[in-house]
């Protein structure tokens, strides 16, 4: 698919600087002759300027000695600018703030903002899933690996051989024991979504929980031992009793909610009768090109489409506009 990488968080090409993880001269002398930047996560939600000059949104980016950071924070390495310049992650987790918090479970979206009293009031901590389409090519890479990363280091604490606590090393790329010394690296889980037609009609699904009259495609994740094709038959047909013939790949959306990487196929249904599995999804149904045109325009009477941004709205949108080749 020739429009593959421009998919949200994918395109920038983000030199990600590897050979400085675990050098810890290198990446010294790296920010004494270049400089360094951080973006800053609170609880996952990056700083962001919501109403960033020119329209759209951007990441905060702090210098490393600026007094809202501290040398004790959690700092990894995300990557190294054209310019030379290192830009890294920094963990404010602990700071408490007064007033508003975070929504915590049970809603689709987390919509509270959080502002910490010694940066501006135009910067706050915005939940990422509001920011997809705002943010340009490189602060969405950005964002999105400094999310995955901090989910990562959050829920791998202890050592999964000996349960020890661990640390991190690597500049934030890996976790060691230091009691058994076993090494544990980032984990990204595969995970199909797959673009099922039959004729003029694709197959669309909803989970519990939505905004009501929320559709996508159907998702689900890569289990041991298969191929991403025989993920995509399994789960349609578990999910809906719809069999698939042909299966192809399209694209690929790194999804930091926690950690997926979501594989975009394209498949050809060989039945069109559904059954709905309640436990995977709460509902599906087969929507015409000319019905899924009027819900991507919000004109629709019953159906909303998957969210701008998300992989689900690109290959819904790529496929009306036949732009899948």
């Amino acid at each position: 698919m020739r429009l593959a990488e421009t998919v949200t968080f994918g395109g920038s090409r983000l030199d990600r600087a590897a050979e400085l993880r675990g050098r810890d001269d290198a990446l010294r002398r790296e920010v004494a002759a270049h400089g360094a930047e951080m973006i800053v996560l609170w609880r996952g939600k990056p700083l962001v300027e919501p109403e960033a000059p020119g329209g759209g949104a951007r990441l905060v980016r702090l210098g490393p000695d600026h007094p809202v950071l501290t040398p004790e924070m959690p700092r990894f390495l995300l990557g190294r600018e054209a310019t030379g310049r290192l830009v890294f992650a920094c963990d404010l987790s602990d700071w408490e703030p007064e007033g508003e918090t975070a929504q915590t479970g049970g809603g689709f979206l987390d919509e509270t903002v959080q502002r910490h009293p010694r940066l501006p009031d135009s910067q706050a901590f915005w939940e990422l899933r509001r920011l997809l389409t705002r943010l340009d090519t490189r602060d969405a890479e950005l964002a999105a690996t400094a999310k995955a990363l901090h989910a990562w280091h959050h829920s791998h604490r202890f050592c999964a051989a000996c349960g020890m606590p661990s640390e991190i090393s690597q500049a934030g790329w890996q976790r060691t024991c230091p009691a058994c010394r076993a090494h544990h690296f980032p984990r990204t889980d595969p995970v199909v979504i797959m673009l099922i037609t039959h004729g003029n009609d694709v197959l669309l699904g909803r989970s519990p929980g939505w905004p009501d009259g929320m559709y996508s495609l159907l998702a689900g994740f890569v289990e041991p031992g298969e191929t991403v094709e025989a993920a995509v038959r399994r789960e349609v047909r578990e999910e809906t009793r719809i069999e698939v013939g042909e299966v192809e790949y399209l694209s690929s959306q790194p999804w930091p909610f926690p950690a997926s990487l979501m594989i975009g196929c394209a498949g050809r249904a060989t039945s069109t009768d559904i059954i709905v599995d309640p436990v995977e999804i709460e509902a599906a149904l087969w929507v015409s090109r000319e019905d899924l045109t009027e819900a991507m325009a919000g004109a629709h009477p019953s159906i909303k489409p998957a969210r701008a941004g998300a992989i689900a709205h690109f290959l819904l949108s790529n496929w009306l506009a036949d732009t899948l080749d």
